[in-house]
């Protein structure tokens, strides 16, 4: 248990300096103005809305249906309210233990070596995890990967005691309520079950490609099939009821989110989207430029053939088909343990068995059966397992790698990025494996000492780089000014605006309109930041320029019904009633379908129906008036003079 506790403590450790920390970016919506986190919510709205607090089955929703992270965040307030240091020790625990818990499936593939421990300390380190452990929302990821490993885990423990003992029923119902709990976490929490399916088939069963037709025409390993079939049923029954439950419909999402799903050429869509795997990829294996937010203009669309990227898009895919090619071919017998050589289970220095030194009660790999005679009884002996060949190794990283990111691709639905750093907490185990399975391998082949130490030291060395590399990424997370100045140089368009809602809410008015303008020049047509920057003209009493800028709002998002009730309220200052009047029927008649927030979507239109009242009350039309009036009898919702945009982040 030692490799456990020393990656679960380094885990722990870099993550310190993310405890005085504030809410920052996602955290607003999902926590700040969550409605189901407040007690005087019912907690079973939990189980209906989404992520953000909307209603699962609305047009507008994310369809983030996130149940078990919404109500670790619904605890979170009702122990710590909303001080954000209980947050993000949740968060920093969260991330120790499935450090701990990656380690000791790790023991299971290399042994007890320090390979081991050089798998869980990568998985520690690695940079690409700060958004997910900084970022309190990013706990979707965590907790689901936490559950994620628990089921695999539970899988192994079924593959190994399925042949001898009753209890292998209790592991493969474990395995189907953690891979539930996963995804009621993050929806890419079910695909541990298609990763299960490849260890029993590739690593506990050891079967090549051409081998599996026939063993079912053959009956053999029956009760390797049934298991998957398990696997297969219990999966299809999750996303089944978890797409009945979101009304059926998949999200829409605007095409800033993900302009390729947005573009009407079928060439740019397929280039763009198979490029961005190769593009996560290189975040894994150098993660030097991270951003909060890559969505927009971050990747620029691969319009053409002849785009230079397309050479990374063909050399990812020639690699990694070549990488799952020859394990799957492979047929030799030899595997490595702790550094050495063997062939056959047998090192090939003194002739000892390569097993694991742990208790075999603890997560064996496969059981083989001898009989011995005992009393004239003859009675099951158990022998301790080999450990997965190299090949296996790799074939387990790789589904660990690929089919978690799966749901990422836009292969089967749109998603609302184009990429996200936190959808990689998942899939880095089956880098780090990767990594770690390579490293030893290069270890293994080397001839000389000074080969060796030159590996071993070139590992520790990356693990150390991306300590340190994950200690100064978190430092911009620490409030929401430091974290949008380190997102411009990927993304300035959304950088530039939402650090000027920073600046703004720091009184700092020339500085937060010069950041709007610079949000402008990168992308003109955001209606977000046309809008933001004419509510702080408006606040200066430049209200030429305010209208100016809520009519391009509008122009960019006509269902902007913020912008149409301070364009109103600035007409009937400027005595124009008449197109005030206009401007506030218009906005009430604006649907809240397809929108990101629609509470604040009503709370406007809410607005502009008083404010419509008002007028008429002004004007003398008071029967008018009443028609208009009679919801606010009723509303509890507040009645700004001033409404500011929902959709700043």
């Amino acid at each position: 248990m030692i490799a456990e506790l020393v990656s679960g403590a380094l885990g722990l450790v870099l993550y310190l300096n993310t405890l005085g920390a504030d809410f920052c970016y996602d955290d607003s919506r999902a926590i700040k103005t969550n409605q189901d986190l407040l007690p005087e919510t019912p907690w079973t709205h939990i189980f209906y809305n989404d992520f953000w607090g909307t209603l699962l089955t609305h047009s507008g929703s994310h369809k983030s249906y996130r149940p078990l992270c919404t109500l670790s965040f619904r605890i979170n307030h009702a122990f710590g309210g909303m001080d954000p240091w209980s947050y993000h020790l949740v968060n920093v625990l969260l991330h120790a233990a499935v450090t701990g818990l990656f380690t000791n499936f790790s023991r299971i593939l290399f042994g007890d070596g320090y390979w081991t421990l050089i798998a869980g300390l990568l998985f520690a380190s690695h940079p690409i995890h700060t958004e997910a452990v900084a970022g309190i929302v990013g706990r979707a990821d965590v907790g689901a990967c936490f559950f994620f490993l628990l089921s695999l885990m539970c899988y192994v423990k079924h593959c190994s005691t399925r042949s001898y003992s009753t209890s292998t029923w209790g592991w493969i119902l474990g395995t189907g309520l953690c891979a539930g709990c996963s995804m009621l976490w993050k929806e890419q929490g079910v695909t541990v079950l298609a990763v299960s399916a490849v260890y029993d088939v590739f690593v506990f069963h050891r079967l090549k490609m051409n081998q599996i037709i026939p063993s079912i025409y053959k009956r053999k390993n029956l009760s390797l099939f049934f298991s998957i079939g398990l696997l297969t049923f219990w999966g299809t029954a999750l996303l089944g009821v978890r797409l009945y439950w979101m009304g059926n419909k998949p999200p829409s999402f605007s095409n800033s989110d993900n302009p390729a799903a947005d573009s009407d050429s079928f060439l740019t869509r397929t280039l763009t989207f198979f490029y961005l795997p190769t593009k996560n990829l290189w975040l894994l294996l150098c993660p030097d430029t991270l951003s909060f937010d890559w969505s927009m203009d971050a990747v620029p669309l691969l319009k053409t053939a002849s785009d230079w990227r397309n050479l990374h898009t063909v050399a990812f895919y020639a690699g990694l088909l070549l990488l799952a090619y020859s394990s799957l071919k492979s047929s030799s017998n030899k595997s490595e343990c702790n550094g050495k050589t063997v062939m056959n289970g047998k090192q090939n220095t003194n002739g000892h068995s390569c097993h694991s030194d742990m208790e075999y009660k603890s997560l064996e790999l496969k059981s083989s059966f001898a009989s011995k005679e005992e009393n004239g009884i003859k009675k099951p002996v158990i022998q301790r397992p080999q450990l997965p060949s190299t090949e296996n190794i790799v074939l387990l990283s790789l589904s660990l790698l690929i089919v978690p990111f799966v749901p990422a691709t836009n292969l089967f639905f749109y998603v609302g990025f184009v990429i996200a750093e936190r959808v990689l907490y998942i899939p880095s185990m089956g880098f780090c494996l990767l990594i770690t399975v390579g490293a030893r391998s290069l270890y293994v082949k080397a001839q000389k000492r000074f080969l060796k130490n030159l590996i071993f030291y070139a590992t520790a060395a990356l693990i150390l780089f991306y300590g340190l590399k994950t200690v100064v990424r978190n430092g911009d997370w620490q409030n929401e000014e430091m974290l949008y100045m380190s997102g411009i140089k990927v993304n300035p368009a959304k950088a530039w605006g939402n650090l000027g809602n920073v600046l703004k809410s720091q009184s700092k008015i020339s500085e937060a309109e010069s950041a709007y303008r610079n949000a402008l020049y990168y992308r003109s047509n955001m209606a977000d930041m046309l809008y933001n920057l004419g509510l702080l003209l408006q606040e200066n009493s430049r209200f030429s320029e305010a209208l100016h800028y809520y009519k391009l709002a509008i122009g960019s998002r006509p269902t902007l019904a913020s912008a149409y009730l301070n364009t109103g309220i600035i007409l009937m200052t400027q005595g124009k009633t008449e197109e005030a009047r206009r401007t506030f029927l218009k906005c009430s008649e604006i649907p809240d379908e397809n929108l990101k927030d629609p509470h604040a979507h009503k709370s406007s239109v809410t607005s502009c129906l008083y404010n419509l009242g008002k007028l008429f009350h002004e004007q003398g039309h008071y029967e008018v008036r009443m028609k208009f009036s009679l919801p606010m009898q009723t509303s509890t919702l507040p009645l700004p003079t001033l409404q500011k945009s929902p959709y700043n982040k």
